[in-house]
């Protein structure tokens, strides 16, 4: 199920597993079957055994202080044996392949194993259909393409109906899908197979990304013949996309990267880290110790767009952390403007670094949504005229002004995710730290988003750095990426040479992007210029056309 933010994709979602009217109440009209039962005769309760939920906040999701104990919960509930029990999240651990220790706490495991988690205690109670909100958004693409193969292995082996929620319509096509349903303003706009979906302009005109090759094909104003569900099913006239893509690298770029000057502004210097792991008996220090960071060292430039990119547990969220000064480095040292920040508090490092958590549950302090935005400027002392406008502007470029005065708990985890990025905006810092910016985002908010961030970095002298799992943000924005691995800095460059680096890719679990697919399909040897060709008409038109 696709839609724009709003559309009610999850609203749908929340009538079949019960949640409306349940949890949240409201008019109902017209009827809902779940296994040729009418869920007006079902409560929420036995709904739960026929529908299971994965959400996209899978931390909202935990109940248990260890994997196993989270798995088990539905079982406790329903008073099963201990033997039985442990077999049956034995099965279900097995079921999602989840390898590590049942004891391990849900703090202790990446996102894509706290999915896999999830999913099991689902799975534990023999569900008939599967419902995914977004399951992708917080996942690095290799532990994406990990989640769809073992959906569509439940869905194959296991006989289960499946229903995705989900912005990344590429990264799902991965594996077969049946069919699209298009929503729109509440209303299902279309129903199709992927092959019709994707051959007609629905999706672009809905505000939904479609897979990179199709869009690049139709920069280029080439017919698409064959299904166009993947780059190997496709048909097209590969001799007429090398000459368009190679008249588009040689004409000048007028929408495109504005690169900040060579002057440094962050310099991270052979820095380390460890996280203690377990406390000794006295309390009075730490036994054992796990290397997050190790010897990192790079450079971001004053004005510039980094992208900081690596799988989940690669130390993306740790460096952030340390350069905002949550977390003191083991060795080595951040300099701002070539002064060492380690005298500095959290407090006076704000004054400078803005940063924007991943999940923006872990940032909101405020019922109101205008006073969770306001919060940093009333405490600076700022007039409340100045706050208001300063507030509402970032509310219009964030897509929040028509809810600004709702109650934070009204909205959706995309729309927290925009108010924790305006709340920082409204301050000026003069570098952004963004974790995952664009996730749970549809087309129009994530442009909106990134052009406005754009137009900061290029008007007030903003230095952004993004950590992200979405290659097409590295390629469309970021003037360079850091790309780590284990705790380690495995690559610095331009994201167009990293992104069709097959040795970077495998080695930092990131994915190839299907514009490199197709520039190998249309038998281009430059693939690079190819895909910096296709990048740059994708510039060039998203600001002359409304998504």
């Amino acid at each position: 199920m696709l839609g724009p933010s709003g559309s009610g994709k999850s609203t749908l979602g929340h009538c079949v597993n019960g949640l409306v009217p349940a949890v949240f109440p409201g008019a109902i009209t017209g009827s809902l079957f779940i296994g040729g039962e009418n869920a007006r005769d079902l409560d929420i309760f036995s709904i739960s055994k026929k529908v299971g939920t994965v959400l996209q906040d899978t931390d909202g999701q935990f109940v248990g202080q260890s994997a196993g104990e989270d798995i088990a919960f539905a079982l406790e509930n329903d008073c099963v044996s201990p033997g039985e029990m442990r077999r049956r999240v034995k099965e279900a651990a097995d079921l999602v392949r989840f390898d590590e220790s049942l004891s391990r706490s849900p703090a202790e495991l990446s996102g894509g194993q706290k999915q896999r988690v999830s999913l099991a205690g689902v799975l534990v109670d023999d569900v008939e259909i599967l419902l995914f909100d977004e399951p992708l958004a917080n996942l690095d693409p290799a532990a994406g393409r990990e989640a769809i193969d073992i959906i569509d292995r439940l869905n194959r082996e296991q006989g289960k109906t499946v229903i995705i929620i989900e912005h990344r319509l590429e990264d799902v096509l991965y594996r077969r899908v049946d069919r699209i349903i298009l929503l729109d303003a509440g209303r299902i706009a279309a129903d199709l197979p992927p092959r019709l979906m994707l051959a007609a302009p629905l999706l672009r005109e809905a505000g939904i990304r479609e897979p990179l090759y199709i869009t690049a094909l139709r920069r280029a104003g080439i017919e698409i013949h064959g299904n166009p569900e993947s780059v190997e099913t496709i048909s097209f006239d590969a001799e007429r996309l090398r000459a368009w893509a190679s008249a588009a690298a040689k004409r000048p770029e007028t929408e495109g990267k504005t690169p900040g000057g060579t002057a440094p502004l962050l310099e991270i210097r052979s820095l380390f880290f460890d996280y203690a792991e377990a406390e000794n008996e006295t309390g009075g220090g730490t036994d054992e110790r796990r290397r997050a960071l190790s010897g990192v060292d790079f450079t971001v430039a004053r004005g510039s767009i980094t992208a900081l990119a690596g799988k989940n547990g690669a130390g993306k969220s740790t460096l952030a952390g340390v350069i905002a000064g949550f977390y003191r480095p083991a060795r080595g040292a951040v300099f701002f403007e070539g002064a060492d920040l380690a005298p500095l508090s959290i407090r006076e490092r704000a004054e400078k670094i803005g940063f924007v958590m991943q999940n923006p549950n872990h940032m909101i302090s405020f019922p109101r949504i205008y006073d969770e935005a306001a919060l940093g400027l009333r405490s600076r002392g700022i007039g409340e005229r100045e706050v208001t406008e300063r507030v509402y502007d970032a509310f219009k470029i964030c897509g929040l002004y028509p809810y600004r005065n709702w109650p934070v708990s009204a909205l959706s985890y995309g729309m927290k995710k925009r108010l924790t990025i305006a709340s920082i905006l409204v301050l000026g810092p003069r570098l952004v730290i963004l974790d995952e910016p664009t996730a749970g985002q549809d087309l129009r908010h994530y442009r909106e988003i990134m052009e406005f961030l754009r137009a900061l970095q290029r008007g007030r002298d903003l230095t952004l750095l993004l950590i992200t799992h979405d290659m097409h943000v590295m390629l469309e924005y970021a003037d360079n990426a850091v790309v780590l691995a284990d705790g380690k800095l495995i690559a610095a460059a331009p994201p167009e040479e990293i992104l069709t680096d097959d040795g970077i890719i495998e080695k930092a679990r990131l994915k190839r992007t299907s514009l490199y697919d197709l520039a190998v399909r249309a038998g281009e040897t430059g693939s690079r210029d190819f895909v910096i060709a296709c990048i740059r008409a994708e510039r060039e038109n998203a600001g002359r056309e409304e998504p």
